[in-house]
């Protein structure tokens, strides 16, 4: 197995000119241009990935142990080919892997499909699943150098692109002197992605407490995404279809449901988090989990509060969601002004090809559902007012 330390050189070269964005040679949108919607201002994305170049370098030099990257072996002329999720290399429905273009790691890509789709500001952060398979030390050293990576793609982007940074979480104490490192010095990093596993034993394991007390001290929120699926043994023979669909929020509503159970929330009252995908079920099953709170004894005199009572506290939600009435559940439930625009970009490119000037439908149908609402002003929040807000991110003009 190859590891960063004997991709060492490669891993610790200084940033690649790929990696440049120059502002003089491309057009930007008008900022309240989205094509065929009307709202106040261009969208901000807040769940939007990129697999930063120094990152595919590792992925390129790890096969067969996943995650890796390989050539299409059918064509070496096509897109290179990314197997990623568990246990996805053993399914004949889903070993073949999925293309991985630069849309996945080219800026130019990303900016591109931005002005394609009316988004005026994203704020990228590295896909899944982040460092979870790299040795403590490895996973440290690519942690600062990624974040590095991040914070110049922002500075040469006109103000376009901020950034969550990632943290080597199998090494709390570490991860703890990064986001002080972060806060005190990276002004476009506006808070961290989390995977669910923490330092390999959930998000509710004490390991985690120092730095939870480190993310509220500086006001930087967690964006949570899932990697690693609940309920896989169900998913076979199905592609990637239903290990997303439905092992996605499965796992991103066990994780948070114990965080909330232990307590962190009492012991860390200014801790924010932003949940990928809405909050998988999280929001459709809040009453249930509040009614079965109630119910035991224990559970009930260990929080200060119901289960809901930190959903509309604590969190807040893409709106990665797709359907109308599914956001409106969310925004009946928490309110309108913890949600906030994502597309999930790169993934779920149109038919045509992620490089086409296609519509992306995904991205469309998460712009819909917002347009089904019947509120203009919760419209225009949800796109780029309460991001703005929340994150701290100055419009563009």
């Amino acid at each position: 197995m190859k590891t960063l330390s004997r991709l060492s050189r490669s891993a610790r070269l200084p940033p690649s000119p790929f990696l440049r964005f120059l502002s003089s040679s491309h057009t930007f949108p008008t900022p309240n241009s989205i094509e065929g919607r009307n709202y106040d201002h261009g969208s901000i994305d807040v769940h939007t990935h990129c697999y930063l170049p120094r990152y595919m370098e590792v992925l390129r030099n790890r096969h067969p142990n996943v995650p890796y990257v390989i050539p299409d072996l059918r064509d070496p002329k096509l897109d290179e080919r990314y197997v990623i999720l568990p246990g996805e290399d053993n399914d004949p429905t889903s070993a073949v892997g999925r293309p991985i273009g630069e849309e996945y790691f080219c800026v130019k890509e990303k900016l591109r499909y931005m002005d394609r789709h009316g988004i005026a500001i994203s704020v990228m952060s590295l896909a899944n699943p982040w460092l979870d398979f790299l040795p403590k030390g490895d996973a440290v050293a690519m942690s600062t150098l990624l974040n590095d990576d991040l914070q110049e793609i922002s500075d040469d982007s006109n103000g376009r692109l901020y950034g969550f940074a990632t943290l080597a979480t199998q090494d709390p104490e570490a991860a703890c002197k990064e986001v002080e490192r972060l806060a005190t010095s990276q002004r476009k990093i506006k808070g961290v992605i989390l995977g669910t596993s923490g330092a390999g034993m959930g998000l509710d394991d004490p390991a985690l407490e120092p730095l939870y007390e480190t993310l509220a001290k500086h006001n930087f929120p967690v964006f949570l995404h899932p990697h690693y699926g609940l309920g896989n043994e169900h998913y076979n023979n199905t592609g990637h279809s239903l290990f997303l669909a439905l092992g996605f929020p499965f796992e991103t509503t066990m994780a948070i449901s114990r965080l909330i159970l232990s307590g962190a929330f009492d012991r860390h009252p200014n801790l924010k988090f932003l949940l990928a995908h809405a909050g998988g079920t999280l929001p459709f099953l809040a009453g249930r989990l509040d009614s079965c709170v109630s119910g035991d004894v224990e559970m009930c005199d260990k929080l200060k509060h119901p289960p809901t009572y930190y959903m509309k506290k604590n969190f807040y939600y893409d709106s990665v969601i797709y359907t109308t009435p599914a956001l409106q559940s969310v925004i009946d439930l928490v309110g309108s002004d913890k949600l906030m625009y994502g597309t999930d970009n790169p993934f779920f490119p149109p038919k045509e090809g992620a490089r086409s000037d296609a519509e992306w439908p995904s991205t469309a149908k998460n712009y819909d559902a917002i347009d089904g609402l019947e509120d203009e002003s919760v419209k225009n929040a949800i796109v780029y007012g309460n991001a703005s807000k929340i994150l701290g991110i100055d419009l563009l003009k």
